[in-house]
């Protein structure tokens, strides 16, 4: 039976990753129902998914390579500016567009709230299940650099978007987000992947920019607003991500979402983590 079990696991990797993962983080839908859990979702289903496939496929040595991109930290420091960066200055755009749309000022006590946003996420960022940081594992260092086989950059993205979309759609259903953050998660995964190809298929990188977004819309400028301010915020929030991605995709351009690296592929070495290897650029003097 098991036998049959890691033959056809082996066959369908991918395809198996999805479905545990759907799995993975849906089960508390029900106790959501009944007022038994405060989310219909497992935020570590991805990772947990991820590390089941890779022991049944690749073995320890599998397993290993992953973690060993959740702590894969040596990146340059202007990955880490973006990362720190970019969620905030979204967000402060976001918000700032609202508010000349006539969505209501945010209180002072509000606006005081900054203070606690470092504690915020460092717990995001280090928990696993609050927040979306670890989810990043099964995203970005499994399903991408498998999905990036055979595949543009972009086509790839287009593809992780689809499977996250409806990883979300519990979270839409009971009204926990809007349905522009399936749009905003178009523009947060291209962005996520240039990212990713860039710093040699960095998970740790990823997992910070994750807790960062969460931390600054989620947990600071998101409780701001209500009502139709707050639907508001979520289609300027996507808007904004949205226009980023396009920017990136012609900068990157769509083959590998970089200029300089190609895009991060899975290995006959057991998906090892490997450097940004410089695109071939041709020599017009040859």
């Amino acid at each position: 039976m098991m036998s049959h079990i890691s033959r056809k696991v082996n066959r369908y990797p991918l395809i198996t990753f999805f479905a545990l993962t759907y799995a993975l983080s849906w089960w508390p839908w029900i106790l959501y129902v009944f007022e038994l859990s405060p989310q219909p979702i497992v935020g570590f289903g991805p990772f947990l998914a991820a590390l089941i496939v890779l022991g049944i496929t690749r073995g320890k040595t599998g397993v290993m390579t992953l973690l060993r991109r959740m702590v894969q930290w040596r990146v340059p420091l202007k990955w880490y500016a973006i990362a720190l960066l970019l969620p905030a200055a979204i967000a402060l755009t976001a918000t700032g567009c609202n508010l000349l749309a006539g969505a209501q000022a945010p209180s002072a006590a509000e606006i005081g709230g900054w203070t606690g946003l470092l504690p915020t996420f460092l717990l995001l960022l280090l928990v696993p299940g609050i927040g979306g940081a670890w989810e990043e594992p099964g995203w970005r260092g499994y399903a991408l650099p498998r999905l990036q086989v055979g595949r543009s950059a972009l086509s790839a993205s287009l593809i992780l978007w689809v499977g996250l979309v409806v990883w979300h759609l519990p979270l839409v259903i009971v009204g926990e987000i809007h349905w522009s953050d399936t749009i905003f998660l178009l523009g947060f995964v291209v962005v996520f992947n240039w990212i990713f190809n860039n710093t040699g298929g960095s998970v740790f990188i990823i997992m910070i920019i994750h807790a960062v977004n969460n931390t600054i819309s989620g947990d600071f400028f998101g409780p701001m607003f209500s009502g139709a301010d707050s639907v508001r915020q979520s289609w300027f929030t996507a808007a904004i991500w949205c226009a980023v991605a396009l920017g990136v995709i012609i900068v990157a351009g769509p083959k590998n979402l970089s200029r300089q690296h190609t895009k991060q592929e899975e290995t006959k070495q057991f998906d090892a983590p490997s450097p940004p290897v410089p695109t071939k650029v041709p020599n017009p003097a040859a």
